[in-house]
């Protein structure tokens, strides 16, 4: 399942009517102006008209979900008490409350950053370290926030997904150990999932440049996090070098993430019905063709081409914590951790292969 995130403009239907244009199976969208903290409501002729728009798609007929929401880059869940906090917590809901209207059941939120001490720019992350003391207070913060959020939406059908980043500044989850402890510490854990985005985990340094090393990252995303949890996969080649922190979207192909990357998820069959969306820029390439299109005839390429990949064993994972007081003023759940498996090790040692 391919598609992009479209543009708004003009009425959210808009972005389904250029998915069609597009030939895709699936979408992402901003429900809102993202620049901005506070938006109008949906109001019923907008609903009336995205329902149209989806029917016009064959979309309304059940099966996997489709659309996928992003919600606003101002939101930070990480961030300590003060207004960016409250600002955030509210800006998350009403991202929901949006989406549950709508109909959207998955909503891609990048976890937050911390605003403490982080490395200098340029520096590789160890992706062995156990998190900091500010980088555990950021997840802590995070973990509050959501909790409050799903006390005040009871019985909400859409999951939030937690976004793998590049770790550029303070930003958490460039570790999937990040996005693990998030879920694991939440006293509802199944209204958290995951969204895997090809150039973030390249550019904090998983590398995916060859197939075992493809194999090794997703080996270890299912240990730590579970693959089966994903819901959303970004589709994005990097600008920048593995582990470079950089977080900048190249097209298809064009990039450092390698065709092994893409390989491993396009061909594994369970991810078949998982949409794949397409983040890079809106720009016309050779003979005036879309990008998009030539982006999504490669994905669709590597998703036929050869045989397919030989999906990962799931892992026994550990059980998760769950329980207890969900008060804002709860004792952390965020644990330290570290992990020395094989397959993290053989990421970080890549002039061994290449």
């Amino acid at each position: 399942m391919f598609g992009s995130h479209l543009s708004i403009a003009g009425g959210l239907e808009n972005a389904l009517t250029a998915a069609g244009d597009l030939a895709c199976d699936c979408v992402q969208i901003f429900t809102r102006n993202q620049r901005r903290w506070s938006n109008p409501p949906i109001t019923d002729d907008e609903v009336r008209r995205w329902t149209a728009g989806l029917a016009a798609l064959g979309w309304n007929r059940g099966g996997p979900p489709r659309i996928v929401s992003h919600n606003s880059y101002l939101v930070n869940l990480a961030a300590p008490s003060g207004e960016t906090r409250r600002r955030s917590i509210v800006a998350q809901r009403q991202e929901l409350e949006r989406c549950e209207r709508l109909g959207i059941e998955r909503c891609v939120i990048h976890p937050g950053a911390h605003l403490g001490d982080a490395p200098k720019a340029g520096t590789p992350h160890d992706l062995e370290r156990p998190p900091s003391r500010d980088e555990r207070r950021g997840l802590d913060r995070i973990v509050k926030a959501l909790d409050r959020i799903h006390r005040e939406l009871v019985g909400y059908r859409v999951v939030t997904l937690l976004e793998t980043t590049t770790g550029s500044g303070s930003n958490l989850g460039w570790n999937f150990s990040h996005l693990a402890a998030i879920r694991e510490a939440v006293a509802e854990p199944d209204r958290i999932g995951f969204c895997f985005d090809t150039c973030h985990v390249t550019a904090a340094g998983w590398d995916m440049t060859t197939p075992a090393r493809a194999r090794a990252v997703l080996e270890r995303f299912d240990e730590t996090c579970g693959l089966d949890r994903i819901g959303a996969f970004h589709m994005n080649d990097s600008k920048g070098a593995v582990g470079s922190r950089l977080d900048r979207h190249a097209h298809i192909g064009e990039g450092t993430c390698g065709s092994s990357c893409f390989g491993a998820i396009c061909r594994d069959p369970r991810f078949a019905d998982i949409p794949k969306i397409l983040e890079t820029a809106k720009e016309t390439g050779p003979d005036g063709v879309p990008w998009d299109t030539i982006n999504l005839e490669r994905l669709r390429a590597f998703a036929s081409r050869g045989r397919p990949a030989a999906p990962i064993t799931p892992k026994t994972r550990r059980g998760r914590s769950s329980g207890g007081d969900s008060t804002e003023d709860r004792p952390s759940k965020v644990r330290r951790r570290t992990s020395t498996t094989t397959a993290a090790r053989a990421t970080q040692k890549r002039s061994r292969d290449r």
